[in-house]
């Protein structure tokens, strides 16, 4: 198993990953690291030990051609919630990191949520926020670089909010130009919502363009005032 040395940001070739995925442990989750880690095509899972994977098939949404279930269409036309963007990253994090139905715990631990935080101090983590009379009821986060971006994960509170996140983010990726929506690996939520397996070559094929995308999630923001 390769180990990552604490004065290398590098990563072994994905080719030295195993069957399941996993690549390298060890590291850090420094905002260098994890931005090199994105842009070849590798993400962080677990936390002790800290994991790094590269699995093949990888998992994406077809952004050009997602369209929502047909049962939940009529809720996106008439839902009762508030969208935003950005407005309360830490909060949506903390509740995907919560556990929920189905799950006792999530691999959301306090580092995990300290990295992702400082990733979006620094602007290259997003979140969308489903609101319910100015209370969060769902939402999703995860990482812009130029046209590409990852999702992390997601929450609902009330019945169909996070799947209203996932297609305002849809739209919000679209209108901005983006290419490539990598959802890392299959799930049967993400199966049933629209995301296909694609090999690990014609993914990191796609990554490479997105990345030359000067595709931006928010627009710049204006230097404070003198």
């Amino acid at each position: 198993m390769n180990i990552l040395r604490p004065d290398s940001l590098a990563f072994p070739d994905h080719r030295a990953a195993n069957r399941e995925g996993l690549l390298a442990l060890g590291g850090d989750l420094s905002v260098q690291r994890l931005l090199l880690a994105y842009r070849s095509g590798i993400f962080p899972w677990t936390d002790d030990p800290l994991t790094w994977w590269s699995p093949d098939p990888r998992a994406i949404f077809e952004l050009k051609t997602f369209a929502p279930p047909k049962r939940l269409r009529s809720t996106l036309r008439h839902h009762p919630f508030t969208l935003t963007i950005d407005r309360d990253f830490p909060a949506v994090i903390q509740a995907c990191a919560e556990p929920g139905p189905g799950r006792e715990s999530t691999w959301i631990s306090p580092r995990f949520i300290e990295a992702y935080t400082e990733l979006h101090r620094q602007g290259h983590a997003h979140s969308v926020e489903v609101w319910q009379n100015d209370t969060l009821v769902g939402g999703i986060y995860g990482i812009a670089i130029h046209g590409f971006f990852a999702g992390e994960s997601m929450f609902h509170r009330v019945t169909d909010a996070s799947k209203i996140a996932l297609c305002h983010l849809m739209d919000h990726l679209r209108a901005r130009n983006f290419e490539l929506f990598d959802t890392q690996v299959l799930s049967p939520l993400t199966a049933r919502l629209g995301a296909i397996e694609i090999r690990r070559r014609d993914y990191l094929e796609r990554l490479a363009r997105a990345l030359r995308n000067p595709a931006q999630f928010t627009d710049p923001r204006p230097p404070p005032s003198p």
